[in-house]
């Protein structure tokens, strides 16, 4: 039994006679009676037959009908998987990633990513927020990973993958290394590294000057690296997502009164159609276990 044979009988189904199918199936009636009549002989008795005007499915059409249906079925999976196969390999996913986004979180994630999926090709890459909104705006991106506060509009959507506690960090042998958490007040007077590029920064600056807290900057770079080089340096101390910190050596401390924190989220523009790799890779990102 050939899958042509199941479309052709399911098409008469259909359309109920044979002019209407063959037309439909794009091939002249001969050739579907034919087709039709090499099925017969192989179930061994005739699927179809006629009361007055009408072609109806004899008892035996309607006992493998079903099943015949669920043949077409499985083909048409197989067709789909194998399309969205070809789709996933010709078109890379394209990815951005905040800067201050700690890589070892998403680079495990990556990893997994691409070890279940293999016929993803990936192409990740950094930006500030307001290049990735370009980009995604642009159709250069297919998805983002950010915090949706810095600067995504209502044009975006958003879906929520974890949240981050922000944290004082300093070298070792630094006077915090004696307390357990830090407060904003312990933290007065005392020498700062400053994160430029922290989509944070203007709510944290807004807070300590909200408490008439005195910072001293003694090194400022929109650079993470150069941050965490010039803090374990002993420069001074900074602020930084937890999940943040590369340089080893560094200490920190949770950050309490008041408690500060960042929501990471992958974001896409709202309304656009998906391409099957992006679809694949945002439910794996929001199912994925963060915690």
């Amino acid at each position: 039994m050939e899958l042509r044979q199941i479309r052709y009988f399911l098409a008469i189904c259909e359309h109920g006679s044979f002019s209407r199918a063959a037309e439909a199936c794009g091939l002249t009636q001969p050739a579907l009676t034919k087709a039709i009549k090499g099925l017969e002989d192989e179930v061994g008795g005739a699927v179809f037959h006629r009361e007055g005007r009408r072609l109806v499915l004899s008892e035996l059409g309607r006992m493998i009908r079903p099943h015949l249906e669920r043949l077409a079925n499985e083909q048409e999976a197989a067709l789909t998987v194998a399309k969205n196969f070809r789709l996933l390999k010709q078109t890379p996913l394209r990815v951005g990633i905040l800067p201050t986004i700690g890589p070892a979180r998403i680079g495990r994630f990556l990893r997994e990513f691409g070890d279940a999926n293999p016929g993803v090709e990936m192409a990740i890459s950094e930006g500030a927020a307001d290049s990735l909104a370009r980009r995604l705006e642009a159709a250069d991106l297919d998805l983002a990973i950010a915090n949706p506060a810095a600067g995504f509009g209502d044009s975006y959507r958003s879906e929520p993958l974890y949240r981050e506690r922000y944290v004082v960090v300093f070298a070792p042998g630094h006077p915090f290394a004696r307390l357990d958490t830090i407060r904003l007040a312990d933290v007065h007077q005392a020498d700062y590294v400053d994160r430029l590029a922290c989509e944070m920064r203007d709510t944290v600056m807004q807070v300590i000057g909200a408490r008439e807290i005195e910072l001293y900057a003694k090194f400022r770079s929109d650079r993470e690296d150069w941050v965490q080089s010039m803090v374990l340096s002993g420069l001074g101390f900074a602020f930084m997502p937890e999940y943040s910190i590369t340089a080893t050596g560094l200490v920190s401390r949770p950050l309490v009164e008041p408690d500060v924190a960042r929501e990471v989220h992958a974001i896409e523009v709202r309304g656009r159609p998906r391409p099957p790799a992006a679809s694949l890779f945002l439910r794996a990102l929001t199912t994925y276990g963060w915690e």
